[in-house]
């Protein structure tokens, strides 16, 4: 009888490639902590120079300061002069940018009825996780395109697919995804690629204080776990690498088989 594999072992059979990113420079947003941290220390693993962005300047240097090569920077991606001044500084920073890391979003909850959803907050959620994102390609795009080697890759979510409930943050994930598409296009003749990673849920410092609820999902995917940051950061790696060189305008689904399996999945199942 096989069981399947806890989080921890299956982060250890994760291969590194440490010279992967060698002479590449990385901007990531909303890096203090969860699977921008983790995607920090990943691709840093792997021979990147990474700066590590948030809205928290503490996080970001909590982050950078554990990896070689790295750098701290404030960036609300709500503000374009924010955005714009983030690209600059790595540009300068490192002489060059090859790969935007889309990762900073907002998630409110669900009022107790549609009808009763707050105008300001729907605005932030799609402003931070759907429009940041637009904010930071379009500053990266032609330092990208320049690299020679240029890649974006977004972190989209299954709630753009389906119906997880959080109405305006499942909205922006599935803006992004269609974003990521359109942009690919647009990119593809300059050489840059554009791709989305869509997790399930992951174990981030999101759900503290909500561990029971997390041990009833995991129950509901396939695989038998809830995601760690580690499995969004490989897959973000991997499509940001040579190893993706002809990859553009897809999603890579990281989500334990939930959504191809486990069509059973609903809100009432997480105790929602």
């Amino acid at each position: 009888m096989t069981h399947p594999q806890t989080a921890s072992q299956a982060a250890s059979q994760t291969v590194f490639n440490a010279a992967r990113f060698d002479g590449h420079a990385v901007l990531i947003t909303g890096a203090g902590r969860g699977i921008g941290a983790a995607t920090a220390r990943r691709l840093a693993a792997e021979g990147a120079q990474v700066l590590v962005t948030d809205v928290e300047l503490g996080r970001a240097a909590e982050t950078a300061a554990e990896l070689k090569g790295a750098v701290a920077r404030h960036c609300d991606v709500s503000d374009r002069a924010s955005v714009e001044a983030a690209v600059a500084f790595a540009v300068e920073e490192f002489g060059r940018l090859d790969v935007l890391v889309n990762n900073a979003y907002s998630c409110t909850p669900d009022a107790a009825r549609f009808e009763d959803e707050d105008d300001e907050e729907w605005a932030r959620d799609l402003d931070i996780s759907l429009t940041g994102a637009f904010r930071c390609a379009r500053a990266a795009l032609p330092h990208l395109a320049a690299s020679g080697r240029g890649a974006i890759v977004s972190i989209g979510s299954v709630n753009g697919e389906q119906d997880f409930g959080n109405h305006a943050y499942s909205a922006a994930k599935a803006g992004l995804a269609s974003l990521t598409r359109t942009l690919a296009g647009d990119a593809a003749p300059r050489g840059v690629r554009v791709n989305l990673v869509e997790p399930g849920t992951v174990h981030t410092p999101t759900w503290d204080g909500r561990e029971a609820q997390l041990e009833r999902m995991a129950k509901l995917y396939p695989l038998g776990r809830v995601g760690e940051p580690e499995d969004i950061a490989a897959a973000v790696a991997f499509l940001a690498s040579a190893d993706a060189s002809w990859i553009t305008g897809t999603t890579l689904r990281v989500d334990g088989g939930l959504l191809a399996v486990n069509t059973g999945f609903q809100r009432a199942a997480c105790g929602e």
